[in-house]
């Protein structure tokens, strides 16, 4: 492709693993490749102040920086360096969009630098799997038997499988949703199935599975029945309580197609879901959960006040106990610039930015949201819509070095 140029990434080195194999990591870029006078600091600078200064680069140049010559290579791969570069340049949340519905290809884009990078992700088939991320590790299970699941690190390829989840093999749901400990790097894993009861309806088996990163253990924490409601495939954890979207199974109001029900991971309360239930703010279409500084944030579409199964606009919502206050609603210019936006769309975000997109198009919005500011990506996704039924999807995560499972 004219104007990519491209690099060799390494895979760094962590506590259980010596350096891995070589993988591909392009960038795309407007300008050619430019010839650049290269000075050699090599017998100028130290190892600790060459180290402080590669440390105020992007990933993407980190990654260069490794191939220059053994030296930097052994800086660039030592734990030191990756412990000082995840706290001397905070990196904010890339998104990685899927360009094929049945390969997991696509391209990961930088906010900082409004670049968008060819990444290929370990273990994933296609781009309907469940995922989800935490503090620069993203899991992902497959959408067919909910057996395969593995966590990794999209950046340096570090992965780990896991063993399968208890509970129902063929669950009609699925949610799933990782809290990575930043400081201890222990991550938790849930995945809460549901399933209708043979014969009924109205009522759904819900049961709440958690993985804990230390012992490598799942442990059934929950199991109900819910009348009137079901799981879906929305959860998330945030300040050590697993949020869960259900829907309405039937003979409610259209204000009520939605719920949220809480789970608290530390306690683990045998009482009933029900008791926690929240009501949503308004009738919505959809609803996309995601942790924001251990804040609780909803994105979701509203629905028409005739017809609240039609999208009419998109709003954020943080949640205050059992009150959700209404961060901001997607200016009309926006929305319209989606173009056909579907009842249902992609989103998801971490730190300060939420993403969004349209599962028709390549067209990704981004809210800022301790400015309350909304922006396009000032680059668009290097693939263009081929055909009518293709779609887009993805999600965001943190990009980090340091971080392996």
């Amino acid at each position: 492709m004219e104007g990519e140029t491209s690099w060799v990434i390494n895979c760094f080195e962590d506590s259980t693993r010596g350096i891995g194999e070589f993988d591909s990591f392009s960038e795309l870029s407007d300008e050619g490749s430019k010839e650049v006078n290269a000075v050699s600091v090599d017998l100028i600078l130290p190892d600790d102040l060459l180290e402080r200064i590669l440390a105020c680069l992007p990933i993407a140049s980190i990654f260069r920086a490794g191939c220059v010559c053994k030296r930097w290579h052994e800086i660039v791969s030592s734990r030191r360096f990756l412990w000082n570069f995840s706290h001397v340049l905070p990196q904010k949340p890339w998104y990685f969009m899927f360009t094929s519905s049945d390969e997991p290809v696509g391209y990961a884009f930088d906010p900082i630098l409004q670049k968008w990078y060819g990444i290929d992700l370990p273990h994933i088939k296609t781009s309907n799997w469940f995922i989800a991320s935490s503090c620069g590790l993203v899991s992902f299970m497959d959408n067919d038997s909910r057996s395969e699941l593995y966590v990794c690190n999209p950046i340096t390829k570090h992965c780990r499988k896991l063993q399968e989840s208890p509970g129902l093999k063929f669950p009609d749901y699925s949610a799933l949703a990782i809290s990575v400990n930043r400081i201890s790097h222990g991550y938790t894993i849930s995945i809460v199935k549901s399933k209708q009861v043979p014969g009924n309806f109205f009522q759904w088996d819900l049961s709440i599975h958690i993985y804990d990163s230390d012992t490598r253990m799942w442990v059934t924490s929950c199991t109900e029945v819910l009348t009137g409601w079901r799981g879906g495939d929305e959860s998330v954890i945030c300040g050590g309580v697993l949020y869960i979207l259900i829907y309405s199974a039937g003979g409610g109001t259209p204000e009520t197609r939605h719920g949220l029900i809480t789970y608290n991971l530390s306690s683990r309360s045998s009482h009933g879901l029900l008791i926690s239930f929240i009501k949503v703010p308004c009738p919505l279409t959809c609803g996309r959960l995601m942790n924001l500084n251990e804040k609780l944030v909803m994105v979701g579409g509203i629905g028409k006040q005739d017809r609240p199964d039609i999208i009419k606009g998109i709003g954020i919502w943080v949640l205050n106990g059992k009150d959700w206050q209404e961060i901001a609603r997607m200016p009309y210019k926006f929305f319209q610039g989606f173009g056909e936006l579907d009842d249902v769309f992609a989103c998801s975000g971490t730190d300060n930015l939420i993403y969004i997109q349209s599962y028709g198009a390549p067209a990704l919005l981004v809210f800022y949201f301790n400015q309350k500011q909304w922006k396009w990506s000032q680059k668009k996704c290097p693939v263009t819509k081929r055909f009518p039924l293709q779609l887009f999807t993805g999600f965001c995560f943190e990009p980090r070095l340091e971080m392996a499972p």
